[in-house]
């Protein structure tokens, strides 16, 4: 058996739970640089406020006070998130975390009598020591679980908890179930599936398995086979990125190119970062300008360059040096640049980097790779947001993301010292 267990309206029920007062008004999370809605409370959908709504269209009904909106707060979602699954790990043999706000339990060996109460009581336990609210399904397949944690989140009446472990509730959630809900099929399938009188996703388990062989690809039998509560989805292994890519749009049109700089070589250095982070390094390094394609009026240019390193590294000296060489190179004075961003690529494991017999300065390299590991333990232990305290010279003084709208952001609570809840 599995259990999902997914946090309801994630990044508003984050917000919340500092701010207890907001409880029952219609909330919202915007997206980097206020851009759209990502996450709603139950009270904005029942506004019917869409996801991805443009903020422009819904900012009168903030400014007016029907309505509540935060700029993303990653640094308070991520640390919420982490202190949910350590409670869900602690509870069960084995976790498999799927995305920030949805992990999937393991139940082998345990008692299934006693996973109802489990279950209720991680609901009770979460809400009581982290503040977030969070539904699950429990059911024989991963497809089946993530159904159920739906009904565990649109029906109260199930107290957050859905067990499906028959077969008749398994054939009753199918019959309620739109085939565009279901796991594996989503929009890009719907269509053709309608198009074929299958409208839920009992419609669906009633069709042979040999036809939806002929129809559709294997993922879709693997559907099929989990609807029908035959597991047959492995635990995703984590692959290695082929490509890494930070990029921003500013909140303002650049155009000065010292500004710009700087901002391509924050983007460098955090590229450079991930790749440490995930012990991998890259040859190829690209760097991007865009103007505002919605600004008719204005001249339009979208260059690139990609510089190949003789090296593959992943140390900020080099990734900033070759995206700087880019930028000379795909720079061009006169335009308003709304984007810019770095992209590191053709991605080797770290151990596996090849050397050259050809001008290559094995001792340099040792240095860099020893500043690196310095750089990294300092700010790791004193970042906040992503706000590192060691930064090279060539990078912007503060934060990379200082220069994002987040007229709406939240205080730090969980993770600076200097955002704390105050008591007066």
């Amino acid at each position: 058996m599995y259990a999902l267990v997914d946090c309801n309206n994630f990044f508003v029920s984050c917000e919340r739970v500092f701010r207890p007062d907001l409880d029952g008004r219609p909330v919202v999370v915007l997206s980097n640089n206020d851009g759209c809605v990502v996450s709603r409370s139950n009270e904005a959908k029942a506004m019917g406020i869409p996801m991805g709504q443009p903020f422009f269209r819904i900012r009168s009904l903030v400014e007016n006070g029907q309505l509540v909106a935060f700029s993303s707060n990653y640094a308070l979602y991520g640390d919420l998130s982490a202190r949910v699954m350590s409670l869900l790990a602690d509870a069960v043999p084995h976790i498999e975390i799927y995305s920030i706000d949805e992990a999937f339990l393991h139940l082998e060996g345990i008692d299934p009598d006693k996973v109802p109460g489990l279950c209720r009581d991680l609901v009770a336990k979460v809400r009581k020591w982290v503040g977030v609210p969070v539904s699950i399904g429990v059911a024989p397949t991963k497809t089946l679980a993530k159904i159920a944690s739906h009904f565990a989140k649109k029906h109260k009446g199930y107290k957050g908890v859905c067990m499906m472990e028959t077969d008749s509730k398994r054939l009753k959630a199918l019959s309620l179930t739109p085939i565009d809900d279901v796991w594996g099929v989503g929009r890009r399938l719907a269509p053709k599936m309608l198009a074929k009188g299958i409208k839920t996703a009992l419609d669906f388990v009633q069709r042979p398995r040999e036809w939806v062989g002929e129809t559709f690809n294997i993922n879709v039998v693997r559907t099929w086979e989990e609807l029908h509560g035959r597991p047959c989805l492995e635990e995703e292994k984590e692959e290695r990125r082929k490509s890494i890519c930070t990029s921003r749009s500013f909140a303002d049109m650049i155009e000065d190119e010292k500004e710009l700089q700087l901002r391509i070589s924050d983007f460098a250095a955090m590229c450079a970062r991930k790749l440490r982070q995930e012990c991998s390094a890259a040859y190829d390094v690209t760097t991007f300008l865009y103007t505002n394609r919605f600004r008719e009026d204005l001249q339009q240019y979208f260059p690139s360059a990609t510089i190949r390193l003789e090296v593959a590294a992943n140390s900020a000296q080099e990734i900033i040096g070759a995206a700087l060489r880019g930028f000379r190179i795909v720079y061009r004075a006169g335009y308003q640049y709304k984007k810019a961003g770095v992209i590191v690529s053709n991605i080797v494991p770290q151990d596996q980097i090849q050397g050259s017999l050809f001008g290559f300065d094995d001792a340099l390299r040792q240095r860099q790779d020893k500043l690196s590991e310095v750089m990294d333990a300092v700010n790791a232990a004193s970042d906040t947001a992503g706000n590192s305290l060691l930064r090279l010279a060539v990078q912007r003084p503060g934060h990379y993301a200082d220069g994002i709208r987040r007229e709406f952001r939240s205080n730090l609570y969980s993770t600076s010292l200097d955002e704390i809840i105050k008591v007066r």
